[in-house]
């Protein structure tokens, strides 16, 4: 029987978030074919957790531990569901590269591409995707460009958030210039780079896709839809929205969305899951808004609904990944 070491946590506001997906990860694989143990990594601390909930140290130099039975164990495989720093940022992906230990996302550049935004951004623009206008404020150098250069340039409303980061933590709609000064320094707190994105309306979806050599799966559409100011820490973790899938748009814009989503997997050169935002703007013009590579994997997440919703078994998709690399 193959262990799998679930890799959760991290050093960012998402580590409880990480903790959620990780128990969700744990209830999805099948424990007749695998034996799970989760690994909290926070602030240089690493421990794998039990079953009965007490914890042993992970050795750095080759990721091995005791077990209850007091084994050393090596796992087999590690399943990252890390949202933030390190697990979605391709400094884990690094480490366990350097050990040799195969593991569930994408490498180490398709990791840290994706997880700034604002890079992601301006590169998939390079290639023709869509992406709203935005500008990067560095971290000292926030002062450097003034309130109304930024409103020219990029208008209002619109967000201010962590270049880097998760969970919309240091994330503000911004609609008037007063606004701007305060949304920029609550971000600096979540991260050393600020991204100012000009404000799109239209219809928020998101749409999940996985491929290993042997299968391909892009999964159905969910809608978005929320009374709040924009898609934020309460509308993804604490009700506040419509999940609706499959998505209220047409067939024909339904296929160009999976299309769109299997092509970015394959020109980024992606594994495991990855979810793909995006937000329909008038005339059905697909834009993208991230690449989340690490996607929440609690049981009302919208992998879980969107495999749900394709009629696949949510363990079979968990086997699928550990087996593919």
């Amino acid at each position: 029987m193959k262990t799998i070491a679930i890799i959760c946590g991290g050093d960012s506001s998402e580590h409880d978030v990480s903790m959620r997906s990780a128990a969700g990860i744990e209830s999805f694989i099948d424990n007749e074919k695998y034996k799970t143990y989760k690994v909290e990594i926070q602030a240089g601390l690493w421990e794998a957790i039990m079953p009965d909930g007490s914890r042993t140290a992970v050795d750095k130099n080759n990721f091995t531990f005791l077990n209850e039975e007091g084994q050393e164990i090596r796992p087999d495989f590690c399943y990252i569901t890390i949202h933030g720093t390190p697990g979605e940022n391709g400094v884990l992906q690094g480490y366990l590269d350097l050990i040799r230990m195969p593991y569930s996302t994408s490498g180490v550049l398709v990791e840290a591409l994706t997880f700034d935004k604002f890079v992601l951004n301006n590169y998939m623009r390079s290639l023709g995707v869509p992406v709203a206008d935005s500008m990067i404020l560095r971290i000292g150098l926030e002062n450097e460009v003034s309130d109304e250069d930024i409103i020219e340039r990029i208008g209002l409303p619109c967000f201010v958030k962590p270049a880097r980061g998760g969970s919309s933590f240091g994330t503000t709609k911004v609609k008037t210039a007063e606004a701007l000064r305060p949304a920029i320094e609550l971000a600096l707190k979540e991260g050393e780079d600020v991204m100012i994105e000009a404000f799109m309306e239209g219809t928020e979806i998101t749409c999940g896709c996985y491929k290993t050599k042997t299968v391909s799966h892009v999964f159905p559409i969910t809608e978005v839809v929320t009374d709040n100011e924009f898609f934020d820490y309460d509308a993804k973790y604490n009700g506040q929205v419509d999940e609706i899938t499959p998505a209220r748009i047409s067939d024909k814009l339904t296929q160009r969305v999976q299309k769109l989503t299997s092509a970015i997997y394959d020109i980024l050169g992606c594994y495991g899951i990855i979810r793909i935002d995006y937000i329909i703007t008038e005339g059905d013009k697909i834009n993208l808004l991230e690449i989340n590579t690490t996607p929440g994997m609690t049981a009302t997440s919208f992998i879980p609904q969107q495999i749900r919703a394709a009629g696949l078994d949510i363990k079979d998709v968990m086997t699928d990944i550990i087996e593919g690399v």
